[in-house]
């Protein structure tokens, strides 16, 4: 039995109520679409292609299509009938949509926001970010604590995706505590010297090597320096005792082989 309410012309047309209500619907839906056909305005529905393809990448991202009509507002069913029809009536995938339900549905993104708390997410920011606030003498069971996860260990130090529940709680941590002093906040001062010892030993970039835009970003490196990835860090690397990076090294081998090429020519 449907349980669409009355008063809708979906409920006249679809569910055949001939109600008083319904019928009213049906009239009050004839005079809008006359309306705006008069006016030119009249477009009941959309390519459903964009939108499919749209819900693919984000489920892709993780977002599965449940979360997603769950956040557009859009119901599930027309989601569902977007990507397999509907077999009990034999019909294929949606060719058509609303235009508000398509508008609704392109405008959720991927971002980690927009994820379910056990979905899985790059672990890169995660792990940079943590790593970040041990180098600053952070320790690493106070932290294990306030993001709440056991598994602290694997977490810093592997190379697997994360919940992006972790995701967002080392995210709030890490803007809460990046500029504070972990002695302010009880942390005695051999802990903190044996914790950034920590940090050193496993080359952990601290706070300052990272920019917004690249601790998240799997194919950035740490600038330890300021020149990091240029000629000059290779020289810059050695007044701050900071081992010399991958990055420097590469670029300062680049730029003698140029000098060569030049000397030689």
């Amino acid at each position: 039995m449907s349980t669409r309410e009355h008063g809708t012309y979906v409920k006249y047309k679809v569910d055949g109520c001939r109600c008083q209500p319904c019928r009213d619907g049906e009239t009050r839906y004839r005079a809008n679409r006359s309306r705006a056909i008069a006016y030119g305005t009249w477009q009941p529905y959309v390519d459903a292609e964009p939108v499919r393809q749209h819900i693919v990448a984000l489920n892709e991202f993780g977002i599965g299509w449940m979360r997603l009509a769950q956040l557009a507002g859009v119901p599930r069913g027309t989601v569902s009938k977007l990507l397999y029809g509907d077999p009990k009536r034999n019909m294929g995938p949606s060719k058509r949509l609303l235009p508000k339900n398509a508008n609704a549905l392109l405008a959720i993104e991927p971002t980690l926001d927009n994820l379910a708390d056990r979905a899985y997410t790059d672990g890169t920011g995660t792990r940079r970010r943590l790593q970040a606030l041990v180098a600053a003498g952070w320790p690493q069971i106070r932290i294990a604590e306030r993001i709440g996860i056991q598994n602290f260990n694997t977490t810093i130090r592997g190379d697997k995706p994360v919940l992006a529940s972790t995701a967002r709680a080392a995210i709030a941590l890490y803007d809460e505590l990046w500029r504070a002093n972990p002695r302010d906040h009880g942390v005695r001062d051999y802990v903190v010297a044996r914790t950034r010892r920590i940090a050193a030993e496993h080359r952990w970039a601290p706070v300052g090597a990272w920019d917004d835009d690249t601790i998240d970003d799997p194919a950035a490196f740490p600038d330890w320096t300021g020149h990091c990835g240029t000629p000059e860090g290779y020289r810059a690397h050695y007044p701050t005792g900071v081992p010399l990076c991958d990055p420097c090294r590469q670029a300062y081998r680049k730029h003698r082989a140029v000098l060569k090429t030049v000397t030689a020519a």
